[in-house]
């Protein structure tokens, strides 16, 4: 673990770090430096790429429409995507691991780090991750918001190649998912051959296919025209993700709340969509071998999702269509589907009840401040010690192994 360093947590994130232990009386340990270990995949991480890459590769058509930052004359910064202003940019001043946590990814006024591999890893080792599932941050993240399928998937490409090009050492630990729009599908059908032939194991789906607010008659993933996609995924063997704030902006809400209201109800709600797509629709029938899990949005809703779908089937039977041929939609979640959690007490404490055990991963967020990230060994003690072994094992990094297809090392197997 050469190059690991301590961070210093600020008197507001004491709480990270404080955890009512226990975990010695665990077959094994979250703890980095544990003889006995957990095999630990963080579910959910984030690569931000140079804050000119899409820029400078991108064709010359789209170049003034990528997403940027500008200042006007009182100084003050704004997001620009397809020529308008988005919004104000407020870089707060941060210390300790707040400011870590923040040269680590990307914002409007620094470049990221996260992609300086060997400090990257460093991170992981420091956090007690030995591999991570690795999703975009920055200038790519905007890449989701144009309503232009053509200019998303021309953005993605450049993603994808520099994402590929900087992992080559380290695919073992830093499986990326690949990014795929999905407005035009032969562009995304041929961009999956494309990533299965170099090597991704794992893509990313806007949670709804053309950006921008629901419509109706708007096409959706449970539309036939989406099987030749679905048959070319299920032939690649690749897992399909969905991450919170695509498909759509989440900054909905203004003034008063709007930072609390538009992550708890624009941002994380929104893989909900895809699932039920996926797990109502007879898709899952034509295409058996798919896999699918909701990234970054919790566990809690999923309980709670799950059986309000499988009522909808039984009630409205009269209107539901297709049958489905193997059970209830929650049935077909728990065949095909996962999801990704940093701390969500509601849904650890239902996992049991609901027979959920085999679909939830855990992820870090690295290295978001609403994920764990450097204090997750506190956080998994807080909130798993009431789990039985072998379910605690499976959220830390078999299920993840399993749904991402992550090799096991031998010395956790």
């Amino acid at each position: 673990m050469d190059g690991v360093v301590e961070i210093e947590l600020n008197e507001e994130n004491q709480w990270r770090a404080e955890t009512p232990g226990g975990s010695e009386s665990w077959e094994r340990s979250p703890w980095p430096r544990a003889e006995k270990k957990y095999f630990i995949v963080s579910a959910d991480t984030h690569l931000g790429p140079p804050t000119a890459l899409i820029r400078d590769r991108i064709d010359e058509k789209y170049k003034h429409r990528v997403a940027r930052v500008e200042k006007d004359e009182d100084g003050t910064m704004w997001s620009v995507m397809e020529d308008q202003r988005q919004g104000r940019i407020v870089e707060s001043g941060l210390t300790g691991d707040d400011l870590y946590r923040k040269l680590a990814g990307s914002s409007a006024t620094h470049e990221s780090d996260s992609y300086n591999i060997d400090k990257r890893m460093a991170d992981l080792d420091l956090d007690g991750v030995d591999a991570e599932l690795v999703f975009p941050n920055g200038t790519v993240i905007m890449g989701f918001l144009t309503p232009d399928p053509d200019m998303m998937h021309a953005q993605f490409q450049i993603y994808n190649d520099w994402a590929e090009e900087i992992s080559r050492g380290v695919r073992g630990r830093m499986n990326i998912a690949a990014c795929i729009a999905t407005g035009n599908i032969d562009n995304a059908i041929a961009e999956v051959e494309r990533v299965a032939k170099m090597g991704y194991r794992v893509i990313t789906l806007p949670n709804k296919p053309v950006f921008g607010p629901s419509e109706p008659g708007q096409i959706n993933y449970n539309a036939k025209s989406f099987d030749p996609l679905w048959a070319r995924i299920e032939e690649a063997d690749l897992t399909i993700t969905f991450h919170v704030s695509t498909g759509a902006d989440p900054r909905v809400a203004k003034g008063p709340g709007g930072a609390v209201i538009n992550f708890a109800y624009h941002c994380l709600t929104s893989p909900a969509d895809p699932v039920a797509n996926f797990c109502a629709s007879g898709l899952l029938d034509r295409f058996p071998k798919l896999r699918f899990a909701a990234v970054e949005s919790g566990i809690g809703w999923v309980h709670w999702f799950l059986d309000s779908l499988d009522e909808g089937y039984k009630k409205h039977h009269m209107w539901a269509f297709p049958k489905l041929k193997h059970g209830l939609p929650s049935d077909y979640f728990r065949a095909h589907g996962g999801a990704t959690f940093s701390e969500d007490r509601i849904g650890l404490e239902l996992i049991g009840k609901f027979g959920l055990e085999d679909n939830f991963c855990w992820a870090n967020d690295y290295p978001h401040h609403e994920g764990t990230f450097p204090a997750s060994a506190a956080a998994i003690e807080r909130t798993m010690g009431h789990l039985a072994e072998e379910t605690r094992a499976k959220l830390l990094g078999l299920n993840a192994a399993r749904l991402f297809r992550f090799d096991v090392p031998a010395k956790y197997r």
